[in-house]
């Protein structure tokens, strides 16, 4: 029997196939249970701290809605409201809320931050972002194929643009540990981190997955059941680094035509914010500035039959609920 209580949740890395399927087992249960109206306010009395150092629409609102349909209570830091790395260490951050809550999520920079909470807290601490990895997004990816395909195993996952960073590298470690294929597409120099994809291998090996890593866009494509990409520069970033990732992420851009090449069952994922037409005013800003109308994805695809992003988003919550749940011992 898996027990996940007091475990902390920071990277996929840190659990065995059989506890990732528990958790999006749970997670389905717990929607079937949302769906039907059926309470599961058992952790009420409880509390978590959200500690946001990036602020998140689907991630604040996914921890908040999961913790009050659990029963608990939920304190929101945003990055003007926490002294976490400014005038109070990581460490006595850590300890301090420890204290005083029974969970600690936190959104923010480094790997290495969540870490160190993790290390100095008493009470579990979940990754709701770093710049290196996703896990509470990955749950909601794998919930939803499920979801569309009946199963994941042997399914072939193809992202598209730059891998380096959170989301291409959950990616692969949920598929090498789950027996999925991923394929990543995109220039060399966008490659996850070649440790980390040798880790992947092996663990790959192991379930029965793979790992193709081609600057080939079609390749990549081909026979795919799922297609995947994420925004390509991160608000904030000069606009030098916006001309350099238009002009070498462009080719990876998910189309109709790309969809193509995948299975005609094909879906299309994205974490979301996506960039696919102007109506934003980030987008309206860069639009005028690039001569573009969308980046990572057209809005034919976004929009259309294959595009199961807004239950991805959606999953995020109820996958998230999971994770509370178990690390917590509801």
């Amino acid at each position: 029997m898996v027990d996940l209580k007091g475990r902390h949740f920071l990277t996929l890395k840190d659990f065995t196939p059989e506890e990732i399927f528990y958790l999006v087992d749970l997670a389905a249960e717990l929607k079937r249970k949302k769906k039907e109206h059926v309470p599961v306010d058992s952790m009420r009395g409880r509390n978590v701290a959200l500690i946001f150092e990036k602020t998140s629409t689907r991630t604040r609102c996914s921890f908040e809605v999961a913790a009050h349909d659990l029963g608990m209570g939920c304190t929101y830091l945003d990055p003007k409201s926490s002294q976490i790395g400014k005038k109070e260490s990581i460490a006595d951050t850590a300890r301090v809320l420890s204290s005083m809550f029974d969970g600690i999520e936190y959104r923010g920079y480094g790997q290495e931050i969540v870490e160190e909470l993790a290390r100095y807290s008493k009470v579990p601490v979940w990754n709701g972002l770093t710049n290196e990895y996703h896990p509470t997004q990955m749950l909601a990816d794998l919930l939803t194929i499920r979801e569309v395909f009946g199963d994941h195993k042997g399914l072939k996952l193809a992202y598209m643009g730059d891998a380096r960073y959170n989301t291409g590298n959950s990616l692969m470690v949920l598929c090498s540990k789950m027996g999925m294929h991923f394929a990543a597409a995109a220039p060399e120099k966008y490659f996850p981190d070649p440790e980390l994809v040798k880790t992947c291998e092996a663990w790959a090996k192991e379930s029965g997955g793979s790992i193709t890593l081609t600057e080939d866009a079609a390749e990549a494509a081909k026979d795919a059941d799922i297609i995947y990409t994420d925004v390509w520069v991160s608000m904030g970033e000069p606009d030098e680094i916006w001309e350099e990732r238009i002009k070498e992420l462009s080719p990876y851009k998910v189309t109709a035509e790309l969809m193509g090449k995948a299975k005609k069952s094909a879906i299309f994922l994205h974490c979301l914010p996506a960039f696919h037409d102007l109506k934003t005013e980030t987008a309206k800003e860069k639009g005028a500035q690039f001569g573009i109308v969308d980046m990572e994805v057209t809005d034919e695809v976004f929009e259309g039959p294959q595009s199961k992003v807004f239950q991805e988003a959606e999953n995020r919550m109820h996958t998230i609920k999971a994770v509370m749940a178990a690390t917590l011992g509801a």
